[in-house]
Formats: structure tokens, C-alpha cells, sequence
């Protein structure tokens, strides 16, 4: 009952509308043109469905209510992967969120796993961009700040700006993040002159 009234305030009141259109029944279509027509409303139902639900997660991750994230972000990953592949590019930024949810709520062996299929998805993918590869060496950088192992967050994040810098330059707000959080890990270790510099950076 706890686990119904927690999924209904986080996601499922956003989405039942939405739910009928795509997990009913079909239509029965007669021409090629018309099956062709519909194949395409049930996608974006679905596609519009993914971004609900994913917006509604990344809302509470950034409110801190990591928990109640979960059950939406649950939902973006399940709808994610009937319209593209399980192995597919397109739900790395959703075992991000999910790892990130995850981590905030305590649950580091959950996240870890999230981290592991976005990590081999990004692998597989040769032409991987360099924006999505930066936002997974920043979840692997504060998983690993969550576990305290501060060096190896200091190289995933260093790789984070790496790769921001490389797609989107070296003044851009995107590789802000990564500097933020290196410049706070430097501040932890007393490390003054290292973290100023990198807060004068951001």
C-alpha cells in the first residue's frame, strides 16, 4: 500500500491520463496508411508519456526528494524501452537520474547498478557523444564522492570538463558542474588554493 501511495504522488497522478491511450487496446486498422498513422500516434503518446515522467523525476532530484524521483524516473525507463531498444543511447540519461535518485536516497548498491548499465550502453556506442560521455563521468564522479573515494571522483570529474569543454567550449555553463564539484572535494580536503581557483572558475 506504502509502495502504491508513494507511486501514485510521484508520478502516477501526472500520467493515468496518459496511461489509457497506450497500454490499451489498439484500434483495428484496415489500410496500410492508416496502421502507418497509427504506429505514429502511439508513439508520440508514448514519447510524450517518457517526458513527463522524466521531468517530474529530474523535479524532485532537484527539490532533494530523491525517493519520491524514483518511481517516475521507473516509469520514463520503462516507456523508454518499449519505443527504443534496452541497449539503446536514449536511456542513458535515465540510469543517470536513476542513479543519481538512488545515491541521494542511500541506496549506493541500486545506484551502482544504474552506473553500470549507463557506463556499458555508452561503451557500445562508438559515436557516443561527448556531452552524454561528460554527464556520465559526473554521475560516476559524485557516486564515487557518495563513497567517499575522492580520487577517483576527482578523475571522473576531471574527464566530466574534459569532455564538456570538448562539446561545448571552455566558457560554457556546462562545464561549470564539474568544476563545482572538484572545487568542493578540494575544499573537504583543505586544499584552499585549488578550490578558490575552481570556484573562481565556475
Amino acid at each position: 500500500v506504502s509502495h502504491q501511495r508513494s507511486d501514485w504522488i510521484s508520478i502516477h497522478s501526472r500520467i493515468c491520463h496518459l496511461l489509457i491511450p497506450v497500454l490499451g487496446p489498439q484500434p483495428c486498422f484496415h489500410s496500410e496508411k492508416d496502421r502507418k498513422l497509427g504506429k505514429e500516434q502511439l508513439l508520440r503518446k508514448q514519447e510524450s508519456l517518457i517526458a513527463v515522467a522524466l521531468s517530474t523525476a529530474q523535479g524532485f532530484v532537484w527539490a532533494g526528494k530523491p525517493l519520491e524521483a524514483i518511481p517516475a524516473a521507473l516509469q520514463a525507463l520503462r516507456f523508454s524501452s518499449r519505443v527504443f531498444r534496452s541497449g539503446s543511447v536514449q536511456l542513458v540519461p535515465i540510469y543517470l537520474l536513476l542513479a543519481e535518485a538512488s545515491t541521494g536516497a542511500g541506496r549506493l548498491r541500486q545506484a551502482a547498478k544504474y552506473l553500470s548499465q549507463a557506463q556499458w550502453i555508452v561503451l557500445q556506442t562508438p559515436d557516443c557523444s561527448a556531452a552524454l560521455q561528460s554527464k556520465l563521468h559526473r554521475g560516476l564522479g559524485l557516486f564515487s564522492i557518495a563513497e567517499g573515494n575522492l580520487d577517483q571522483a576527482l578523475y571522473h570529474l576531471a574527464n566530466d570538463v574534459y569532455l564538456a569543454t570538448a562539446e561545448f567550449g571552455l566558457n560554457s555553463i556546462e562545464v561549470s558542474g564539474g568544476y563545482f564539484h572538484m572545487a568542493n572535494i578540494f575544499f573537504h580536503q583543505n586544499k584552499m588554493d585549488a578550490a578558490n581557483s575552481l570556484y573562481t572558475e565556475v
